[in-house]
């Protein structure tokens, strides 16, 4: 009885398997090391704050130095203070209010430039009633020198009645009054005049000086000196008040004591 044999190919197989697997049990074994965690920490896409040094490491904190410039300085101010407080303080010089005596004129103003002419006032901005009242009062101031005191106080009193705020047309109605002995109505008429002549010294020196003749002429000498000084004071070139004050200075010295 024959038996059932492996076909020559396939010993060969198994002899190569067989072979293959004793070569694989004879070789080294590969040796696994375990991943040990790694030190450094993983960089992340996020940004990560400033790191803070240890408490040990950190900057002492600054200790503050004293503020000797501004202590010295309030030690200065109170020291200034008490000085001041120890120290009296003076009374204040009063000023010197003594006004000078009659018939003594002040001169610190100097004589003024001659501003009689009247003419002179009518410029470009004059109104019309204004020019007219000047004209007629230049007229009328012309007269009077000529000696014509009637016609000149016609003239005088119609250049009110065209301009009743011109100041000059009063000053010569005034000085025409006196002319003709009327005394009382000639210091009416200059009172107007002053209060129209705010800030012309030279008119208002030559309204004073009229004010003394006017009071000389009613015997009250006190008051025509004091005119004079003050129409001095204003302008001392004046020449009404400066003769006024001569004569009556000379009058004083020849009257017998």
């Amino acid at each position: 009885m024959k038996t059932n044999s492996f076909p020559k190919w396939a010993l060969r197989i198994l002899g190569c398997a067989w072979l293959l697997g004793a070569v694989q049990s004879c070789a080294p074994r590969p040796i696994y090391r375990t991943t040990l965690p790694s030190s450094t920490p993983p960089v992340s896409s996020a940004k990560t704050s400033p790191a803070i040094p240890p408490a040990s490491e950190a900057e002492p904190p600054r200790t503050p130095f004293p503020q000797e410039a501004k202590i010295r300085e309030q030690d200065l101010k109170t020291r200034e203070q008490d000085l001041k407080a120890r120290t009296p303080i003076p009374p204040p010089v009063a000023k010197e209010t003594t006004k000078p005596p009659v018939g003594t004129p002040d001169t610190g103003a100097g004589p003024l430039p001659d501003d009689s002419s009247l003419l002179a006032k009518i410029t470009p901005s004059t109104s019309p009633q204004r020019a007219a009242s000047l004209r007629l009062t230049e007229e009328g101031r012309k007269l009077l020198e000529a000696g014509d005191a009637p016609k000149a106080l016609s003239r005088l009193e119609k250049t009110i009645v065209i301009d009743s705020t011109n100041p000059y047309g009063y000053f010569y109605l005034a000085k025409t009054h006196y002319r003709l002995g009327r005394y009382k109505e000639s210091l009416s008429f200059l009172d107007v005049a002053e209060s129209r002549l705010g800030g012309e010294p030279f008119w208002l020196a030559e309204v004073h000086a009229l004010r003394g003749e006017n009071f000389r002429s009613l015997g009250m000498v006190d008051k025509a000196e004091a005119s004079y000084a003050q129409a001095l004071r204003l302008n001392s070139g004046n020449r009404t008040a400066n003769d006024a004050l001569a004569r009556l200075q000379g009058q004083s010295q020849a009257a017998p004591r």
